[in-house]
């Protein structure tokens, strides 16, 4: 089975912001991160999810995803987001990263797991740590999807 834990930051919400992921396969192990200068939380939750299944390589393999957020886990878990798609995501924010994230979901199909943010969980935890080291880089570029609708 593939593990890809994730997390999202963003400081002043909107404000700058980063992901962190892990991902985790036999005894493989890589993280990733990226900061924008303009961001929000959910964004970067999102994004950072979209990042891990980016790398994969190999279809067929179980994939599961954890996370702190509700707002993703909620929206794949509880079939939110085939509702949004039908309705053309009227009124709907991150609309340019769910579209990006939907054919990631029907390729690799995940299961999702919540966990609890800041409470031990060691991967969430070093996650969280990329997240905000990479929203503290200094000229971070712009979150595009973010920019181009502010």
């Amino acid at each position: 089975m593939i593990v890809i834990y994730t997390d999202g930051a963003a400081k002043g919400n909107p404000g700058p912001g980063g992901y962190g992921t892990v991902l985790m396969y036999k005894d493989h192990r890589k993280e990733l991160s990226e900061g924008f200068r303009r961001t929000t939380n959910n964004r970067m939750e999102l994004l950072a999810v979209i990042k891990g299944l980016e790398e994969l390589k190999v279809q067929g393999i179980p994939v599961t995803i954890y996370s702190d957020s509700k707002y993703v886990v909620d929206a794949v878990e509880k079939g939110w987001i085939w509702s949004w798609q039908k309705k053309g995501f009227k009124d709907k924010k991150n609309v340019d990263l769910w579209k990006r994230y939907i054919p990631l979901h029907l390729r690799f199909k995940p299961k999702f797991v919540w966990v609890k943010g800041h409470a031990g969980n060691k991967e969430n935890e070093v996650c969280d740590q990329l997240a905000v080291e990479a929203s503290m880089g200094r000229n971070l570029p712009p979150d595009e999807g973010y920019e181009a609708l502010s």
